[in-house]
């Protein structure tokens, strides 16, 4: 199996690291991590704000060569080093296959990506414009939630790596469904996806390995024991009780 899948394990070279006091290796998932198994196919990672699951997740993509804004493995541009050093840190295990295609997606900084596009595309090439590959229509252009799905549709081409930070962010319910569906696609199609989320509804996804980010560090965990999928559950099974609870009255 594990011949078969793009990443397979990520280890963290701890012997390396001068102290588990300091950022980023001070967060709780980290001081304890050797090392994580990925699942073939579609991985999540899940937990609260600030437990470092970005950071991870950032510093997967650029151990393998993506850029820390984003994009696709040709991408070197940078308005802002913010990223950690974490990814000097981590070894990553690959299969015998190779991705023909790979992309990091970061919600926060895909404008970046965009109008990088648009300078990229400015230039004199006698290839076609990049821009054709996300359909042909600038991404500035269209909302967030339309390029991103246009990313998604165009893009992404199947046999390929792709690593999302809270790709949800952009995305209605209904097009995270949309989302799932296109998934599936993509794996069908050899893909393998390592994704950072905070939405119920993408975690969903079947056949899925779901780590969960916390005060004790990084572990497996089951989609109905995820705090994602209880707190909606509780509130849609009695929004006025959970209402009534949180505002008083």
């Amino acid at each position: 199996m594990i011949s078969s899948q793009f990443v397979s394990r990520i280890t963290l070279l701890r012997d390396k690291v001068e102290s588990f006091d300091q950022y980023p290796f001070s967060l709780p998932l980290l001081r304890d991590l050797e090392q994580i198994d990925l699942h073939p196919h579609v991985n999540f990672f899940v937990g609260e704000n600030g437990s470092g699951k970005s950071t991870l997740l950032e510093a997967i993509a650029v151990s393998l060569g993506f850029n820390a804004e984003g994009g696709s493995m040709n991408f070197s541009f940078g308005t802002r080093a913010s990223h950690s050093d974490l990814h000097r840190y981590l070894r990553i295990a690959k299969g015998l296959r190779r991705p023909r295609d790979g992309y990091f997606l970061r919600a926060e900084s895909f404008f970046n990506v965009a109008t990088e596009i648009e300078k990229m595309d400015e230039e004199p090439c006698p290839a076609p414009p990049i821009i054709n590959s996300y359909g042909g229509r600038s991404l500035h252009e269209q909302s967030h939630g339309e390029s991103f799905m246009a990313l998604m549709t165009e893009r992404f081409g199947g046999q390929g790596l792709y690593i999302l930070d809270e790709p949800e962010a952009a995305l209605s319910p209904r097009r995270q469904l949309a989302t799932l569906a296109r998934m599936r696609d993509l794996v069908e199609e050899k893909s393998q996806f390592i994704i950072a989320t905070h939405s119920p509804i993408l975690m969903a996804y079947p056949d899925a390995t779901i780590f969960h980010c916390g005060q004790d560090g990084i572990a497996p965990i089951a989609y109905q024991d995820t705090e994602h999928f209880r707190v909606p559950r509780d509130f849609f099974m009695d929004p006025e009780g959970m209402l009534k609870g949180l505002l008083g009255g």
